[in-house]
């Protein structure tokens, strides 16, 4: 196949029915090589059942079809498996899977789930369904060439229909979720904050107590991006110009942190560091100016931030307003690293700062503070290389 720069950014969020402590949809993603496989499973029921019901089917359909088999085999693995619901005599739960061979091609099969929502071109988009036959159940397959900026919207039953009183909301169907994330497919946000954006909605008309579980998982194919971040002067002074010629070296966006390893740039660069007197944030200090390099700010504070936004993006993104619109060093580079990047080249110098002797903030410190950074990262979906100095 026809080798692209093209990735799939991939995020899911869930509301638990309400008064259970477990929710019954589950969400499974696989990646090889060359393929990556989504699965969401919607249990019947709600609570422990229901939850222990999706999760088996959806790690059993994803491992099955990781390892090359075909989907009816997965499903018939599912049927021998797991218990009979005595009440709608079928032995599991509802399923999508959305399965991308190197982000070109797009083959889809759903079993009772809401269908997919394609947004291509800003635009609610049918693709083909197909019919198979699986013992008695009706499976829709698609497949199709992907394009560069396409959205794929995954749901469970439960967020259609959101209401605030136990009837169901006609209004809220899958064409009304279609025309509510239109707009929002053009605007350069991530999976993440569209998932939370559309869980919000759905949240806001159950009026908090949603009588179903929801669960969304979104999709979006789109160019790869790299961002270079070089954190700290390296060990040995002699390292400094090989440090930045590899890391300037490298394709995309570069930042640089911390007021030594801007110095150690300009230099590189035969240019010189301009710093700014304020900041927006008067807990960030100011950034700087480097002619030839992206995003110039302070160093460990600035970084430890910088953590702080990525351990809320990767539990529930409630710090999005703080960090998306602000001008402060932090803000603007958790919005290249988390929105723009889809690879980080993370260059740490090693070297330990005489200004930090008798701080907290000791060189120990500072790389705990950039491993979890970088596991942040790796959660959030983002391939990081370390090149240490």
């Amino acid at each position: 196949m026809k080798k692209n720069n093209l990735c799939s950014e991939i995020a899911y969020m869930s509301l638990n029915h309400d008064g259970e402590q477990l929710c019954g949809d589950h969400v499974e993603i696989v990646e090889n090589e060359n393929s990556t496989i989504v699965v969401l499973a919607d249990g019947l029921g709600s609570g422990v059942k229901a939850s222990i019901l999706s999760t088996l089917t959806s790690t059993i359909i994803s491992t099955m079809l990781a390892a090359g088999l075909d989907i009816r085999d997965a499903v018939e693995t599912i049927a021998d498996t797991l218990p009979i619901c005595s009440e709608r005599k079928t032995a599991f739960s509802t399923f999508t899977i959305i399965r991308l061979e190197d982000n070109a091609h797009a083959d889809i099969i759903q079993y009772e789930n809401p269908n997919v929502i394609l947004i291509r071109n800003g635009e609610q988009y049918e693709f083909p369904l197909s019919t198979m036959k699986i013992g008695e159940k009706t499976i829709y397959r698609s497949s199709f060439e992907l394009a560069d900026g396409d959205m794929f919207i995954a749901l469970s039953d439960g967020m259609l229909y959101a209401s605030d009183n136990g009837v169901l909301n006609s209004s809220w169907d899958r064409d009304a979720i279609a025309k509510f994330m239109e707009p929002l497919s053009e605007s350069g946000l991530t999976s993440n904050v569209l998932a939370n954006l559309l869980m919000e909605e759905t949240n806001k008309l159950y009026g908090g107590k949603p009588f179903d579980d929801a669960t969304t998982c979104i999709v979006k194919i789109r160019q790869r991006q790299t961002v270079n971040i070089a954190i700290g002067p390296p060990e040995n002074i002699s390292d400094n110009h090989r440090m930045m010629a590899l890391f300037f070296a490298k394709e995309g966006k570069h930042i640089v942190c911390g007021g030594t390893t801007s110095k150690i740039a300009a230099e590189y660069l035969h240019t010189t560091v301009q710093t700014e007197y304020t900041s927006p944030d008067p807990d960030i200090p100011p950034i700087s100016h480097v002619q030839g390099i992206d995003l110039v700010t302070e160093g460990i504070i600035t970084v430890d931030r910088i953590l702080a936004y990525s351990k809320d993006y990767v539990k529930d993104n409630r710090s999005f307003e703080k960090w998306c619109y602000k001008k402060d060093g932090a803000s603007l580079a958790a919005r290249i690293l988390f929105e723009d990047a889809t690879d980080i080249n993370m260059f740490i110098g090693h070297a330990a700062n005489p200004a930090h002797d008798g701080l907290p903030i000791n060189f120990n410190v500072k790389m705990q503070i950039l491993k979890q950074l970088s596991n942040n990262l790796q959660k959030m979906g983002k391939r990081v290389k370390i090149h240490d100095f």
